[in-house]
């Protein structure tokens, strides 16, 4: 799922976390990494973000349970002894072995838990006017 978090401040000391899903609005438009955002109206039923000329609408989704988030690092190297005899245990001490066919190791850490998942949509056209309050009538 492609999204961040925002934190919301409900009651001073008190911290809630949203995660912001964005997966309906890159497939259909190309967000830039780290392009400029503003995020209004988190404590009203549709908040809206805009990226650039890009304006998204989003609406509040329960989660069924807790979610929780997690920051993902490089782990220390795994280290393998393969069968040293009590000669070797003194020389082989100080070194390490890196066993070439297992993968990288990950350390993960947990972030935070959340229990809201903020879904943006893009807003059309019309949306866009009835959202700015504007009517355009044809004649």
């Amino acid at each position: 799922m492609e999204g961040s978090m925002a934190q919301i401040n409900h009651v001073e000391g008190e911290e809630e976390y949203v995660l912001l899903d964005l997966d309906d609005v890159c497939v259909r438009a190309d967000i830039p990494a780290n392009a400029p955002y503003v995020l209004s109206g988190l404590d009203t039923v549709k908040p809206v973000l805009v990226i650039g000329d890009l304006k998204l609408i989003g609406e509040y989704q329960e989660t069924m349970g807790t979610c929780y988030i997690f920051s993902e690092g490089d782990g220390a190297p795994t280290v393998t002894c393969s069968e040293t005899k009590p000669s070797e245990t003194n020389v082989f001490k100080d070194k390490q072995f890196l066993d070439p066919k297992q993968a990288p190791s990950k350390q993960v850490k947990p972030i935070a838990s959340l229990h809201k998942i903020l879904k943006f949509k893009l807003v059309s056209e019309d949306q866009n006017e009835m959202a700015e309050g504007v009517t355009t009538s044809f004649s």
